[in-house]
């Protein structure tokens, strides 16, 4: 059957009337929707398969030229120049010598198709071709939502570094100035100001490697949307993480079979290739045509001095029945039973690869919720240590070490969590995709899960 494509269309119809002109607001910030939308307008790769989406579409049409009537018209002028000389016999009403005459005709032949066994299994492997390259549109549509959003969080995990690294820069601005103050008074060594000169001065280097790789995770975004990303809306501080419904990897494994896209593709393969063994046996069937022809001949002479004025109708069957072809018939079906064959084994790959990464979702997604809980414990944990331990300094028990290392587990931590929670969406898409049910609904509910850029405050 035919697929249409009435959800894909209204999505660019969306995602067209998205690309008014933005407000200021709209300007400076983006969310995950909003990159999506520009995506669907401007990558290159969805768009070379939308392309080659609508090329495939006309495979059901030349199927149906098949059995339609094919019509030819002919016309030739010709000018002759003849010698002739009769030897012996009676040559009366011959006129001998040289002639020079012209021929001017035309011709109208069809031939319609009535028995054709090949041009029917054709139709119907056009079928299945266009039943194939309508689930190859969705699969590009599925594998753009999935590069958008690992772009844009790629894009947001490289801010998120910048941030911490500015707000660990100035904690520890604080420690250097501190320190050098109870350096000055002497109720600190050079030793404590020498640590935290190095800890600012090294994060003063990572901060220009974070600038960098910030830059080039924009480029990765605008080599899909054609522009480079302004400010973008990150997760919200208050994430609710969710394990998968349902909570058993074999019910997902068995929805994945049904539905993934890969194998579904591969399953049309296989039906191609048997479809193709059916037309190379139709190379032994007899073929039937009704033909059909009419012409028009004026000569105004002839190598015997005659002219003529010719019109001719005729119509007919043709019966073509083939009896031996070099064995070349037999040759190319075996050869399409290999294919088939070949066909065969790719679906059980797919198959297998499907589960796999069917599985590999599910637990990336269960253990990411697990991951994200014990980052928010181990953040909550560090702050409580960074603390103690600030308290320790203040009555002498610790040592500006001591605090430095305490800072640097504590942002350890809260890049930690938002990685975790950027990986977390991520698998809530991943497995989706991977039973082949994901959809801009999927991509609106992850979007939901993010908050203006501006508004979000280091925890």
């Amino acid at each position: 059957m035919r697929m249409t494509h009435r959800p894909i269309l209204g999505l660019l119809l969306i995602s067209m009337s998205s690309l008014a002109p933005l407000t200021s607001q709209a300007a400076d910030e983006q969310n995950l929707l909003d990159i999506y939308q520009i995506a669907v307008n401007s990558d290159p790769t969805w768009a070379a398969a939308r392309s080659g989406n609508l090329a495939a579409q006309e495979k059901i049409e030349q199927g149906k030229a098949l059995y339609r009537p094919t019509v030819n018209v002919t016309s030739d002028a010709t000018h002759s120049e003849t010698d002739i000389r009769y030897l012996g016999g009676n040559a009366v009403f011959r006129n001998a010598g040289h002639e020079s005459f012209e021929v001017f005709g035309y011709g109208v032949n069809f031939n319609q198709p009535i028995l054709r066994r090949e041009n029917w299994v054709q139709y119907k492997q056009a079928q299945t071709q266009v039943s194939q390259a309508d689930k190859q549109l969705i699969q590009s549509q599925q594998e753009l939502m999935l590069r958008t959003s690992q772009a844009y969080f790629d894009v947001l995990l490289a801010q998120d570094q910048i941030d911490l690294i500015n707000s660990q820069k100035a904690a520890i601005s604080k420690q250097l100035e501190q320190a050098k103050a109870n350096f000055d008074v002497g109720n600190a060594t050079i030793t404590d100001v020498n640590e935290a000169q190095a800890r600012y001065d090294l994060l003063t280097a990572q901060e220009i490697t974070a600038i960098n790789d910030a830059e080039v995770r924009k480029r990765a975004v605008q080599a899909i949307t054609g522009q480079l990303p302004s400010r973008l809306a990150t997760v919200r501080n208050d994430l609710q993480t969710r394990a998968p419904e349902p909570l058993n990897m074999d019910k997902w494994v068995d929805l994945a079979a049904q539905n993934n896209l890969a194998l579904s593709i591969q399953q049309e393969a296989l039906t191609l290739a048997t479809q193709e063994i059916d037309r190379m046996n139709a190379g032994h069937w007899p073929t039937l045509d009704m033909v059909g022809s009419y012409t028009d001949t004026r000569a105004g002479g002839s190598a015997n001095g005659f002219g003529s004025d010719l019109q001719n109708a005729t119509i007919g069957l043709k019966l073509n029945i083939p009896l031996y072809q070099g064995g070349a018939v037999n040759s190319r079906v075996r050869e399409a039973i290999a294919k088939q064959q070949q066909a065969r084994d790719q679906l059980e790959a797919a198959r297998r690869k499907s589960e796999l990464d069917t599985r590999q979702a599910y637990l990336g997604l269960t253990g990411s919720v697990a991951q994200v809980q014990a980052y928010e414990q181990a953040l909550k944990s560090s702050q409580s240590q960074l603390d103690s331990t600030n308290l320790g300094y203040e009555v002498g028990v610790r040592n500006s070490v001591d605090v430095l290392n305490a800072q640097q587990q504590l942002f350890t931590a809260k890049r930690d969590l938002l990685q975790s929670r950027y990986a977390y969406l991520m698998n809530v898409l991943k497995l989706r995709s991977a039973v082949g049910l994901l959809n801009e609904n999927d991509l609106a509910e992850v979007n939901q899960r993010l908050v203006s850029a501006h508004s979000v405050v280091a925890e």
